[in-house]
């Protein structure tokens, strides 16, 4: 049995945690250890924007990100531990704001369906800078 696990069924039988909040942890433990792959078997690892100037730009400057898909799964991990309630707080300050975002819809499983239709998707954008966003 994994740590992850064992800290799960821990917080239940102590409970910290009730069934519902225990049943979402595991489901996302079993959702991330599905991964990811194109017809060629290679997983993506980054999310790349880069930013370069264009031949009639009087800006030089070069904006080179990589961001690791690890990271951002990583960050949907640690939604699942927000309890419930705190997700509803949560979601309607977000609402508040004209932010439509359901905590509780965000799982592993939605990055990994994000993640290979970015698999196919290259953005050019060529004006006074090349902006390009893509993952590798």
């Amino acid at each position: 049995m994994s740590e992850e696990r064992k800290k799960i069924l821990e917080m239940l039988a102590e409970g910290k945690i009730n069934v519902e909040d225990a049943e979402r942890l595991l489901s996302t433990l079993s959702e991330d250890s599905e991964t990811i792959t194109e017809d060629s078997g290679k997983t993506p690892r980054y999310l790349r924007i880069m930013i370069e100037p264009g031949p009639e730009s009087k800006n030089t400057d070069r904006v080179n990100v990589r961001i690791p898909l690890k990271l951002i799964r990583a960050g949907l991990k640690l939604v699942s531990f927000i309890p419930g309630d705190a997700q509803t707080k949560i979601n309607e300050a977000l609402h508040e704001k004209g932010i439509e975002v359901d905590l509780s819809d965000i799982n592993p499983r939605n990055l990994n369906e994000l993640v290979s239709q970015l698999n196919d998707l290259t953005v050019d954008i060529e004006s006074e800078e090349k902006v390009r966003v893509f993952c590798e």
